[in-house]
């Protein structure tokens, strides 16, 4: 091979090989914050919370947790690294965690700007909302579980895919901050008796501000309305005429709902957005607490089960509709059947679904009763 040639192949792949390597850090230096979590004090002032693992067998704790005041998201970065021996890298971040304080602050989103800035940190972090002090949650550090970030991590993962609450990631949430067919929603914890318990869905309006807080029973339901279950969902659901005895609720039903339908009719009348909500699904009976012969009149028991959830929907409904928001994403069926009508209001949806016509009617169809009669 010529000698020039050879020495312009070893110039260019110096080129290639020197950036690649300048903005290198040892994984000694580095500061893995798994979870960031962002709260106000009594003064308003924003703190940042992080919860970092301690790879040393000599430490007593498993996770190093640092409080720091800051203006700004990245001058609280900083001020991390003053506490400890790495640096921090945002890339390594699995959880995000809100207090609902927090969330009733106007344009607290934009706190994440630095995040989508670095093409180096990632989009994948998972939202939560914290009901209460962050300072509760962060301190609990209970001994018998995960570390804090992968417990929450984990909560999330298995609660969503039994429909319980919802997966939002920093770039979704993005997303539905900036689309006007429908408002954001996030999972929510809270701190029970010193355990950490998965309580729903936090909802939130069009700006991103807190605006209501779903149980896990609204949460399927929601996760109903909005066609994205997942596999199979868990109802339990009072049967009129049953009584309850003692104080045993032996008036109640439990099923899983599975090959859940929902077909949605749009239209706009008399000044007014209008949809009719159809769902059907198969159940299967998990938990009977009453007496009753399935075989000989399961078409009635279908009829009050159905009738029993088309009321918990049409109750969630109503209360979506007082807060002026969209978690169903009702706005994209609106814009994509009423168009010029929806335009008109797209930037104030959430009022305008508030004073829409909405009719849910459901369909159930008992599969499987389980082996008793």
């Amino acid at each position: 091979m010529n000698k020039g040639v050879l020495l312009i192949i070893l110039i260019a792949m110096v080129i290639v090989i020197i950036p690649g390597c300048s903005d290198r850090l040892d994984i000694e230096d580095t500061t893995f914050s798994l979870l960031v979590g962002f709260d106000l004090d009594q003064e308003n002032e924003l703190i940042e919370y992080s919860t970092s693992p301690v790879f040393s067998k000599n430490a007593e704790k498993k996770t190093l947790e640092l409080q720091v005041k800051a203006k700004t998201n990245r001058q609280s970065r900083e001020k991390n690294d003053s506490y400890t021996d790495g640096v921090f890298q945002g890339r390594s971040i699995q959880v995000v965690l809100l207090s609902k304080r927090f969330l009733q602050q106007k344009n607290w989103f934009q706190l994440t700007d630095v995040w989508f800035r670095d093409p180096r940190n990632a989009f994948t972090p998972r939202i939560i909302a914290f009901d209460g002090p962050l300072a509760e949650i962060i301190d609990l550090n209970p001994k018998d579980q995960p570390i804090l970030p992968l417990l929450l991590r984990e909560m999330i993962d298995t609660k969503d895919a039994r429909s319980e609450t919802v997966n939002t990631n920093l770039q979704e949430l993005h997303e539905q901050l900036s689309e006007t067919g429908e408002t954001p929603f996030i999972a929510e914890v809270r701190v029970k008796d010193k355990q950490i318990a998965m309580t729903g869905v936090t909802l939130l309006d069009h700006t991103g501000n807190f605006a209501d807080s779903l149980n896990i029973q609204e949460s399927v339901l929601l996760r109903i309305l909005q066609n994205s279950t997942r596999k199979t969902v868990s109802l339990t659901i009072p049967i009129p005429g049953e009584t309850k005895v003692g104080p045993f609720h032996t008036n109640k039903l439990s099923l899983n709902a599975e090959n859940i339908k929902v077909k949605i009719k749009t239209s706009y009348l008399r000044d007014n957005f209008q949809f009719d909500m159809h769902i059907s699904m198969r159940i299967g009976l998990s938990e009977l607490m009453f007496p009753y012969d399935v075989r000989s009149h399961g078409k009635e028991l279908e009829n009050k089960i159905s009738v029993q959830i088309q009321k918990q929907l049409e109750s969630l409904i109503k209360k979506i509709q007082g807060d002026k928001i969209d978690p169903i994403g009702l706005g994209f069926h609106a814009r994509a059947h009423e168009y010029s009508h929806f335009k008109k209001v797209e930037d104030h949806w959430g009022e305008t679904l508030a004073k829409a016509d909405i009719h849910v009617s459901v369909n159930t169809i008992i599969g499987a009763m389980g082996r008793v009669k």
